[in-house]
């Protein structure tokens, strides 16, 4: 999903690093198939050891190349600080904590390292492999601290970094022609940190037989694209899509004078080398020049992900893959959304919501306003959910549970009210899974989650984290929340003060989206072909896909 970046600074920052140093704690020693280690110990409690190299460098030579294994270190290793960020562009969400500009490059190439956050004296317990979001175009470890979901669900979190953007999607005969044929490097970082976790994670408490991968917004997307990978079979066991989606792009080949034409990439490859493209002019050009051939005049990064390279991804992209138990990795699923997931970016947007002073937020028609992002949370849903979860029960794996989040509850001060702006928004739901409200930066934090939420919210995240901790367990959330095959129905997730979670009955559907956004007396004439248009670019490449709105 894209991003509107513009403004976003003065409302949200980055998660903070941590800056409050650590010490090498004694009671977190130990050895390792890489070798000796040593971390900390949280405030929590939990035991934890950052930056471990899951992969060789992918530098030179190494660049657009599969992640290969580390081989490990000698001596014992320190491991009690942040691994530096993937190469990405500076936005107004990470140019703070990097200490950059906006439309900067920061990070290095030598950046395959995870984090992991387990209890003291942990032994064979569940693991929890977590892909972060960032459009598949930025993002870091630092952002997560899985702490309070280890101490408090008793499991092993392993908090991984990949490559991203142009560094990680890349697809061009001459790169295929010296290497695999694989498009997608993300995805092999991805696969290489999974091949770390069955050969290391026993070591640091963590059962290798039962491992599950869950992540949000394009980390969803990731688990998705691992789901379908060929390549990814018998690593994990159970998956969670948080507001992800199963698009992929084609590679979009053509013959063409007896070469071959990759579009984007092949203009990318032009302007980068700027005489004769081959892999080695590619990986010895500078990220500056890289990241500039995929930088429109806008500022925007304009990046394909998740490619259906025949190889990490099948020909016919992640959702085909679907179509049978036999070309997917068929383990139990939950895939949800948030209600209002478009508030993140419709509250930015001043057509929506006026600025005063730069500072106020003022909801310009509150009507309007919700019936959009209704509409939009919905087909996010469709896309991410019940499309997802209809094929993969078809295929004939019922073992698929769906949920929308929405709490809402979110303070106010004089300048904002997070509750009306951005309600159950985008990413809002991060905070509940992992139990830890540092997450939106000290501008958006004191307000969002105060003192009057304070009890509603952590019972709801006491639930949340319960819920993943026992699918992950033992492949089944349990409860109350039924398995989609049994309904169609969704967990509704709220807290006690708005009637608490139960289950939600129905499925989403284009046609019913269609008739109720052609009917709706919130919606002026020009809004809801301006709504129809605005959502088949980010959510269908298929222009027919919204069937009768088309008459926009």
């Amino acid at each position: 999903m894209r991003l509107a970046f513009l403004g976003l600074a003065l409302v949200l920052t980055a998660c903070s690093s941590r800056e409050v140093p650590v010490e090498p704690d004694p009671a977190t020693r130990l050895t390792t198939p890489q070798g000796n280690i040593v971390g900390y110990v949280e405030d929590s409690g939990a035991h934890v050891w950052r930056a471990i190299p899951y992969a060789r460098p992918p530098v030179g030579d190494m660049r657009w190349q599969p992640a290969l294994a580390h081989s490990g270190w000698d001596g014992e290793r320190e491991a009690i600080t942040a691994p530096t960020p993937c190469p990405q562009l500076g936005n107004g969400l990470n140019a703070d904590m990097l200490g950059i500009e906006v439309g900067e490059v920061a990070g290095s190439e030598d950046c395959l390292y995870l984090d992991v956050y387990a209890p003291p004296n942990a032994r064979d317990l569940p693991v929890m492999v977590w892909i972060h979001g960032g459009s598949n175009t930025w993002g870091y470890a630092d952002q997560y601290n899985g702490s309070q979901l280890a101490m408090d669900q008793n499991v092993v979190v392993v908090v991984v970094q990949y490559r991203l953007g142009p560094i990680g999607f890349f697809s061009h005969p001459v790169l295929r022609e010296s290497g695999s044929g694989v498009a997608n490097f993300a995805l092999t970082d991805h696969l290489a940190a999974l091949n770390w976790v069955q050969d290391n994670i026993a070591s640091y408490g963590g059962d290798a037989g039962t491992v599950t991968i869950f992540g949000e917004s394009a980390g969803g997307t990731n688990v998705a694209a691992l789901m379908a990978s060929p390549l990814a079979s018998g690593l994990f066991h159970r998956a969670i899509m948080q507001s992800g989606s199963a698009s992929s792009v084609q590679q979009d080949e053509a013959e063409n004078g007896g070469g071959f034409t990759v579009h984007p990439f092949n203009e990318a490859a032009q302007a980068i080398t700027g005489a004769e493209v081959s892999a080695e002019a590619l990986r010895q050009a500078s990220l500056v020049d890289i990241y500039a051939a995929f930088t429109g005049a806008d500022g925007r990064l304009e990046v394909p992900t998740v490619i259906a390279d025949g190889v990490s991804i099948p020909a016919g992209g992640v959702m085909s893959a679907f179509d049978s138990l036999e070309t997917f990795n068929a383990v139990p699923l939950i895939t949800g959304t948030n209600r209002d997931e478009t508030k993140l970016y419709n509250g930015l947007n001043e057509d929506f919501v006026a600025r005063p002073l730069g500072i106020l937020f003022r909801i310009r028609d509150e009507n309007l306003y919700n019936a959009v992002a209704d509409y939009q949370g919905r087909i996010w849903a469709i896309s991410g959910v019940d499309e997802v979860a209809d094929a993969i029960t078809a295929a004939g794996n019922d073992d698929v549970w769906t949920y929308r989040f929405d709490w809402d509850e979110g303070g106010a001060n004089f300048f904002l009210d997070s509750s009306r702006v951005f309600g159950a928004m985008h990413s809002m739901e991060i905070p509940f899974v992992f139990n830890h409200f540092n997450f939106f930066g000290p501008r958006l934090d004191p307000i969002a989650f105060d003192s009057s939420n304070e009890a509603g919210r952590l019972a709801l995240a006491h639930e949340m984290g319960s819920y993943w901790a026992r699918f992950a367990r033992q492949g089944d959330p349990g409860a109350s929340w039924t398995r989609w095959s049994d309904g169609p129905a969704r967990m509704r997730f709220d807290s006690p003060e708005a009637g608490g979670s139960q289950m939600m009955p129905g499925r989403f559907t284009l046609p019913d989206l269609a008739a109720d956004i052609m009917s709706d007396p919130h919606l002026p004439e020009e809004r809801r072909c301006e709504l129809v248009e605005a959502m088949q670019g980010p959510y269908f490449d298929d222009a027919n896909a919204l069937g009768p709105l088309t008459d926009c």
